[in-house]
C-alpha cells in the first residue's frame, strides 16, 4: 500500500469522524500511540509492535489529511535532499 492509499483510507474510514475530533485531539491520539509502540518495541510480542505500527500510521495519516498535507510530499525530501 502507497502512502498516498493509507491516506485515503483513512479519509475512506474516518475522515468526517476525524474533522469532528478536530487536530488537537487527533494529535493527542497520535502520541498515546507512540507510547503504546514504543512500550510494543520494549517488551511486546511481533504481532503486538505489527499493531501498533499500523496505530501509528492511520493517526499519521489522519492528522495529515486534516491538515491537508500530503505524507508522499512530506517524504519527498529524504529522496531529493535526505537529512
Amino acid at each position: 500500500m502507497q502512502l498516498t492509499e493509507v491516506q485515503t483510507l483513512m479519509e475512506d474510514l474516518y475522515g468526517e469522524a476525524d474533522r469532528e475530533r478536530g487536530v488537537p485531539a487527533t494529535v493527542a491520539w497520535l502520541c498515546e500511540e507512540l507510547g503504546e509502540l514504543a512500550q510494543a518495541v520494549r517488551k511486546g510480542t511481533r504481532d503486538q509492535q505489527l499493531h501498533e505500527f499500523g496505530d501509528v500510521l492511520a493517526w499519521l495519516a489522519s492528522l495529515a489529511n486534516q491538515m491537508d498535507i500530503s505524507l508522499d510530499d512530506a517524504m519527498a525530501r529524504y529522496v531529493d535532499n535526505p537529512p
